[in-house]
C-alpha cells in the first residue's frame, strides 16, 4: 500500500481589488508576489503571495477578486469573524512592530499563552489573522 502524501497548495482568498491586495500584502505585509498571470478568457487573474521565507512548496494564498455579489458579501469576513489566517514568525517582536510601523490594524494586543506569542490584526478588508510565534519546546 502507497504512503498518501498530501498538503495544501493555496488558500484562496476573495478580495475586491487585485491592485489593492497586492498592494497591503506585498507592500505593506511584505510578503513575495509569486505569480501575477492575466487570464482573459476568465476575465481574472492569477495571483498569489506568501509570506517572506516561504518555503519551496509551501502554500501561498490565492487574491480572488469576487466574481459576483454573493461572492463579494464575504470580502473581509471569511470566517464569520473567527480568526482566518495564521501567519507564524520566527520573531514576534520584529514582525509586530513592523505591522504597528505600517499602519496595520491591530484588534487584539500581544498576549502570552502556553502555545506562544500572538496578537490578532486585521487585513485590508477586515479578515481576521493571528500573528504568532510558537514556543520551542524542551
Amino acid at each position: 500500500m502507497s504512503r498518501v502524501r498530501q498538503s495544501l497548495a493555496h488558500i484562496a482568498l476573495v478580495v475586491r481589488d487585485y491592485d489593492e491586495a497586492i498592494d497591503f500584502y506585498v507592500g505593506t505585509l511584505g510578503f513575495t508576489l509569486v505569480a501575477d498571470q492575466d487570464q482573459p478568457e476568465q476575465d481574472k487573474r492569477w495571483v498569489l503571495v506568501a509570506p517572506p521565507g516561504n518555503p519551496d512548496g509551501g502554500a501561498t494564498i490565492l487574491l480572488a477578486r469576487a466574481s459576483n455579489a454573493e461572492q463579494a458579501k464575504f470580502i473581509g469576513d471569511q470566517a464569520g469573524g473567527r480568526v482566518f489566517l495564521f501567519l507564524q514568525t520566527d520573531d514576534f517582536q520584529r514582525d509586530y512592530q513592523r505591522l504597528l510601523d505600517r499602519g496595520v490594524r491591530i484588534e487584539r494586543e500581544p498576549i502570552e499563552a502556553d502555545y506562544g506569542t500572538v496578537a490578532v490584526f486585521l487585513d485590508l478588508y477586515g479578515n481576521k489573522w493571528d500573528l504568532i510565534e510558537f514556543r520551542r519546546r524542551e
